[in-house]
């Protein structure tokens, strides 16, 4: 089967003939005619078998009669709405709309949180066709009545369950309350929980069910292997297997957004060029991030779960879990950055005792058990490993790299000529008994003279007045 044989107009066969592809995958070859029949649509799909593009195509199809080239905004009303988790899968999407519908005069635009909202302003009040979005970002520009939703005719939900997940529930429903009631709805995504069935039942109308592969499968092209190492030891090991294995793109996944950081930098320190991309960094700082790993400049991504959603590298060859994730569909979605498009990847998994438990989640969820393999079989090279740890070894510790620099003690000084201060030191002015009244907290400067002086007499207590408690004074013999 070609794209010709699902009925696409030319426009957008010659734009999927610009980007090399000739037959359809098989969620594309069952969702596109479906979707042109103008049928609701709950789309799974291994990750990275092209469903973007099996809702995209369709789609651009059903709208291109609106293709005009008025600059009125009045003439390009969204009439497509995409909702999506993260910015980098909106930009995605984003991207295979622009591509695929080069040929067709419709405008898009995307829209998400992290950037300035005053471009995206302007762009939504000249007016778009389609319009790809993450809820948040969007509820924004509804309130500041940037954009209206009134005459939306297809929504798009890509990646559901991450969006249920992330808690984006209640600023769904906001959204489709303001949708029209007659619309053409499709929920797509790699996985399908119990929970999502529930929610397309509340917004699908007679859904169509497209599921070409099992649910919540991984990639058939991934190989999955287990290294069982300590937790203190993982940080150790993966710079090995980086090193001996000669990796020179490596995905790694952590499960909280400070310790992304704190491995990069670790990484960085021993001598491997890694950068982190999570949801705390700027939107600069995340597609900086994913360029310099596009582009070869960064040998390890460190990332978060929420950022695996989007993250689409053609030809990526290792994912590794330096953590577990708690939900054993997060591991589908995590390997399901390598083995894409019909290119094999290998899935490694740093796994400490603690995490057996989920590691048998895992296997349950996929149906089979994944090879485990200890680190002394596993490394390439074992004793390569032992000079590494030998090297932190020798590495300062922060507190002595940030400890005050020692001070050799002061040599003895020469003897020095009195100074003229010195020499017109008043006389101390000495008691009886030896006592300076000049220095009154120090000792005698002579204690043994004063020792060996003779005992002065004590003198007697006078008869002196004292004060009475109600006035007055009174005198000891009156007692």
């Amino acid at each position: 089967m070609s794209f010709a044989d699902l009925n696409l107009i030319p426009e957008l066969q010659r734009a999927v003939a610009d980007e090399g592809y000739s037959e359809p995958t098989p969620i594309q070859a069952k969702a596109i005619p479906a979707v042109l029949e103008r049928r609701d649509i709950m789309g799974c799909a291994q990750t990275g078998t092209g469903k973007t593009a099996g809702f995209t195509l369709p789609m651009l199809q059903l709208l291109a009669p609106y293709a005009n080239t008025s600059p009125s905004p009045a003439r390009h009303p969204v009439r497509a709405l995409v909702l999506t988790p993260t910015r980098e899968l909106a930009a995605q999407v984003f991207d295979s709309v622009k591509t695929y519908g080069k040929f067709l005069k419709l405008r898009s635009t995307v829209v998400y949180g992290g950037t300035d909202m005053q471009p995206q302003t302007k762009t939504l009040r000249e007016g778009v066709d389609i319009l790809v979005a993450t809820p948040g970002r969007l509820l924004d520009h509804v309130q500041q009545k940037s954009v209206a939703l009134g005459q939306v005719e297809i929504l798009v939900m890509d990646e559901a369950d991450r969006m249920l997940d992330m808690g984006f529930l209640p600023d769904i429903r906001r959204i489709l309350a303001l949708l029209p009631t007659q619309r053409q709805s499709l929920l797509f995504s790699a996985t399908f929980s119990e929970e999502i069935k529930k929610l397309a039942n509340q917004m699908l109308h007679s859904p169509m069910l497209i599921e070409v592969a099992r649910r919540n499968a991984p990639a058939d092209l991934v190989k999955h292997q287990v290294y069982e190492t300590p937790a203190l030891r993982k940080r150790a090991v993966l710079a090995n297997l980086i090193r001996s294995r000669d990796m020179k793109q490596v995905l790694v996944f952590l499960r909280m957004k400070r310790d992304c950081n704190k491995l990069a930098r670790e990484l960085l320190r021993d001598g491997i060029n890694a950068t982190a991309i999570h949801s705390d960094r700027t939107q600069a700082e995340r597609e900086q991030a994913l360029a310099d790993f596009k582009e070869g400049r960064s040998t390890v991504l460190v990332a978060t779960d929420i950022a695996a959603r989007g993250i689409d590298i053609e030809e990526l060859p290792y994912v590794i879990n330096y953590e577990l994730p708690y939900t054993p569909e997060d591991y589908v979605h995590r390997i399901g950055r390598t083995g894409r498009a019909g290119m094999p990847g290998e899935a490694i998994s740093l796994v400490c005792p603690d995490e057996m438990r989920l590691l048998a989640d895992i296997e349950k969820l996929l149906k089979r058990a994944i090879p485990r393999q200890s680190v002394e079989e596993g490394a390439a090279d074992r004793e390569a490993e032992r000079e590494y740890e030998r090297s932190q070894e020798r590495r300062p510790r922060r507190e002595e790299r940030n400890a005050e620099p020692r001070i050799a003690a002061p040599a003895p000084a020469m003897a020095a000529a009195p100074s003229p201060v010195a020499a017109h030191k008043p006389r101390p002015q000495l008691a009886a008994d030896g006592f300076d009244f000049s220095k009154p907290y120090e000792p005698a400067s002579n204690p043994s003279a004063a020792t060996n002086a003779s005992p002065v007499p004590q003198r007697q207590r006078l008869n002196r007045p004292q004060a009475a408690l109600l006035g007055g004074s009174v005198s000891r013999d009156k007692k």
